[in-house]
């Protein structure tokens, strides 16, 4: 996640910096609804900015749902996905941050170990099961 943010403080510089996109170009491009979006919102996770009624997010708006999304498709919870994005305005150096990632990554990843190790177990009790019913079976016909 920390080089996606990366990728946007450098986009943030760049000629792109200026670049506004509505609710709806965002629910677009991402395939998600613009009540995510705005969910996302109330949580405090992008800020977009206000013109009247409507709201006019930024390149960084941009770069930080792209984290969210990628956050949670990696299993992250929005707490995680929100303490992360606090700890990128905080340290402009990412070591904290980065050292958060980390260590994020290992449970997710040791929790993932664990559920293969079950989901494997599983499957090897399944495929007996389906085995001794197949030999009941052709006995029986």
């Amino acid at each position: 996640m920390s080089s996606a943010l990366q990728r946007d403080k450098l986009s943030e510089k760049s000629d792109d910096a200026g670049r506004t996109y509505s609710i709806g170009n965002l629910a677009q491009e991402f395939d998600i609804t613009t009540r995510t979006i705005r969910f996302y919102e109330s949580l405090g996770l992008i800020k977009p900015e206000r013109k009247g009624a409507s709201r006019i997010y930024s390149v960084r708006d941009r770069a930080r749902l792209v984290l969210i999304l990628r956050g949670k498709n990696l299993g992250f919870s929005l707490d995680d996905i929100a303490e992360y994005i606090a700890l990128y305005d905080t340290d402009p150096e990412q070591v904290t941050q980065t050292r958060h990632l980390l260590e994020k990554v290992e449970a997710t990843i040791k929790d993932l170990d664990t559920k293969l190790i079950d989901i494997e177990r599983t499957l090897t009790d399944l495929k007996d099961i389906r085995a001794r019913c197949q030999v009941h079976l052709k006995r029986r016909n």
